[in-house]
C-alpha cells in the first residue's frame, strides 16, 4: 500500500493544493512498517491535477491536515482513501500512526 502525505518546510503542509512535496511512503500494512519512503516536487498547482496526479504513482491512501470537497471527490473517484485533519505534522510519524489506529484526528483544516 502506498501513501502521500502533502509536505511544507519539511513537516506537513496545513494546504493540500499547495505543499512543496509529497511524501510517499510503501508500507507493509501487515508488519505495519514502513518499507521505502521518497520525497517528490509537487506539480504545479491546478485545480483536480493532484488526485489523478497521485492515482498514476500508485497511490491508495493520502493523509492531510485538510482538503476542499472537489478534490476529495476525485480521490474518490480514483479509488484512493482520503484521512483529513491529520493532527500529525511528521509525515512518517502520522503514517506509521494511521496504519497502528493511532492518528489524532480533528477537523479538515481546509476552508474551501
Amino acid at each position: 500500500m502506498k501513501y502521500a502525505i502533502p509536505v511544507s518546510g519539511g513537516i506537513m503542509s496545513p494546504h493540500f493544493g499547495h505543499c512543496e512535496q509529497f511524501a510517499l511512503f510503501d508500507v507493509e500494512e501487515q508488519k505495519k512498517e514502513i518499507i521505502k519512503k521518497e520525497l517528490i516536487a509537487s506539480p504545479e498547482h491546478e485545480p483536480g491535477l493532484l488526485p489523478r496526479w497521485l492515482a498514476e504513482k500508485g497511490v491508495s491512501v493520502v493523509i492531510a491536515g485538510g482538503m476542499g470537497p472537489r478534490a476529495q471527490d476525485i480521490f474518490h473517484q480514483n479509488g484512493i482513501s482520503v484521512v483529513l485533519g491529520a493532527m500529525e505534522s511528521d509525515p512518517e510519524n502520522a503514517v506509521l500512526s494511521h496504519i497502528n489506529g493511532t492518528l489524532a484526528i480533528g477537523d479538515n483544516v481546509c476552508d474551501h
